[in-house]
């Protein structure tokens, strides 16, 4: 059996084209600003850091919806150490 490789540029169009079904029912928890999840595979252009070290969007307002939904579900979780989202 392959492994997966979830860190990549195709794993990501999967997640872009799939972001427009809904998010799991089992997803929990919440954002940590840790802001990983924006250097998937690459760091995006917009991500910032304040002065406590806090990521923010310098787009937010026009953020994708893989971005909004960002992890889905489960096997989209790559930034399961540093995420705040987990699922049951």
């Amino acid at each position: 059996m392959r492994t997966v490789e979830k860190n990549t540029l195709s794993a990501k169009a999967v997640r872009m084209f799939t972001s427009v079904l809904p998010v799991s029912a089992k997803r929990k928890g919440g954002c940590k600003r840790c802001g990983n999840c924006c250097k998937l595979p690459y760091t995006c252009p917009f991500l910032r850091y304040n002065a406590a070290g806090e990521s923010y969007c310098r787009a937010y307002k026009l953020r994708p919806p893989a971005c909004k939904k960002y992890p889905r579900t489960r096997p989209e979780l790559i930034t399961a150490d540093t995420c705040g989202f987990s699922f049951d």
